[in-house]
């Protein structure tokens, strides 16, 4: 199973491309994060351009069912976050064939 980076591979490599040290690229991180969930709450969209954008939105109650007993579960309305890709990011990794 392929693993991703970790905060602190993450931290370090920025670091290194901006030509600073780990503490400034870390506190860089931790206000780019911050900011992110304050302003997807308050406005309900994050933008970070080239990468995606984070969205909130609302789900509608709805019925379910229970999978042990198959009985009918009414499932309440929710907020939910969504990340959406954006498409410069997707024709990078997966481009179209």
């Amino acid at each position: 199973m392929a693993s991703g980076m970790t905060k602190t591979q993450l931290v370090r490599h920025v670091a290194e491309k901006v030509g600073t040290n780990n503490k400034t690229a870390a506190a860089f991180l931790e206000i780019l994060a911050d900011t992110a969930l304050r302003e997807t709450k308050k406005n309900g969209l994050f933008v970070i351009p080239g990468l995606g954008r984070l969205v909130k939105s609302n789900r509608k109650a709805r019925m379910g069912r229970n999978p042990q007993t198959g009985e009918p579960i009414k499932i309440a309305a929710k907020t939910v976050v969504k990340f959406r890709v954006a498409k410069a990011a997707k024709d990078a990794i997966a481009p179209k064939k």
